[in-house]
């Protein structure tokens, strides 16, 4: 494994405002918003509340607007995306918009975020279709081999396939270019959750939705965006199709008004997000991925090396690496809640982990707040919390 430190980026952590008595190696789940962020959403609410009726009135263009600048940071057409609140709303958007009928398959696999397999059940049940979920080994070795384990699960059933880009229990790229174009020519409706890649990953939408029918990502985690904010990239004639979860007055006017416009809601996150991918663009978008990158390999070196835990694959260029934890450890949702808790309390330090038959998963995060001996200092700790279980 690799030994060498990252280069912190110089005045990185007075960008946030978080508690420096916290080891915040959690990026992954909420994000953190940086202070030009958080100043230019506060100037946006309080506009608001200077004019509430020339606010609403002026909105559907200020929204446009701001999607263009987001579109743009995407390689994205402004009028193929539309602006959501996170990917669970884009899916449930998607999902509510396929028509599906009695012995249709969607595809899905055990790495996938449980929300949005909860939300494919769902529409299944309502439709008579069925959730088929792809079982994937934590410990699978390489991207082809994961590309062989979910196509051996398509037939003539699979009518859908929601897969991530990369997971958030375990970090692991699952819906690359290869396996996309493989499900489009055997007829599969793609769906891609593409949640952690704004701002961690280069994201191309292109012509194509990222290579697939749907493409959902959250902006509120890489791309130092207010929460909540994501991106819903539609591709073809799925665009004159999207049913919004609800009517509204912009209704009429098509994609992406129809799916954008909910009465009075906060759009301020929308409205602040393109000042974040500007921050980002200002420190330099491949150094702060870079650094997140090295950092993050670096945090997993030391859970494996000073802490013993087991290593995971994962992938090359993402800020999360994740770990396993001994059998008989975090193996159901209340244990792996208590062990968040336990580590929050004892080691000042916040890590995500999700449960799993045979050992736990232990995720954590790199952000250019985040130093090295945060990391350390969290393997050394968790030996002795491991221990005395």
């Amino acid at each position: 494994m690799n030994n060498e430190l990252p280069r912190q980026i110089q005045g990185a952590a007075s960008l946030f405002t978080l508690d420096p008595a916290v080891a915040h190696l959690n990026h992954g789940s909420y994000g953190a918003v940086p202070l030009p962020v958080q100043r230019a959403q506060a100037k946006l609410r309080a506009e608001q509340e200077q004019d509430p009726d020339g606010w609403f009135m002026e909105l559907p263009d200020r929204i446009a607007r701001a999607r263009a600048r987001i579109a743009t940071a995407l390689n994205a057409r402004p009028d193929r995306i539309a602006l959501v609140t996170n990917v669970t709303e884009g899916v449930a958007v998607v999902l509510d918009s396929i028509p599906l009928a009695e012995g249709d398959e969607i595809l899905a696999t055990d790495h996938g975020y449980g929300v949005v397999t909860r939300a494919a059940e769902r529409r299944a049940d309502e439709s008579g279709a069925r959730v088929r979920t792809v079982r994937l080994s934590l410990h699978t070795p390489d991207q082809q081999a994961v590309r062989e384990r979910v196509l051996a699960a398509v037939d003539e059933r699979t009518k859908v396939a929601v897969l991530d880009l990369v997971t958030s229990p375990t970090a692991r790229r699952i819906a690359d270019p290869v396996l996309l174009a493989e499900l489009r020519a055997r007829g599969v409706i793609t769906v891609v959750d593409a949640a952690h890649a704004p701002g961690m990953l280069p994201v191309d939408l292109g012509e194509q939705a990222g290579g697939a029918d749907f493409w959902i990502g959250n902006l509120h985690k890489w791309a130092f965006t207010p929460r909540a904010a994501a991106v819903l990239a539609v591709a073809g004639t799925w665009r004159s199709r999207i049913r919004p979860l609800m009517f509204s007055w912009e209704h009429d006017r098509g994609f992406p008004g129809r799916v954008e416009w909910r009465g009075t809601a906060d759009y301020t996150p929308w409205l602040a997000a393109p000042t974040g991918f500007a921050l980002l663009d200002q420190l330099g978008t491949e150094r702060v991925r870079a650094y997140n990158d090295a950092l993050a390999a670096y945090g997993q070196q030391q859970l494996v090396e000073r802490a013993g835990l087991r290593l995971l694959p994962g992938m090359a260029g993402a800020a999360m690496r994740c770990v396993r934890l001994p059998p008989g450890c975090a193996e159901s949702d209340h244990t792996a809640k208590a062990l968040m808790v336990a580590i929050r309390r004892r080691l000042n330090a916040r890590v995500a982990i999700r449960p799993w038959s045979g050992g736990g998963v232990l995720r954590v995060s790199a952000q250019i707040y985040n130093r090295p001996e945060e990391y350390r200092q969290l393997a050394a700790g968790l030996v002795e919390l491991l221990d005395g279980r």
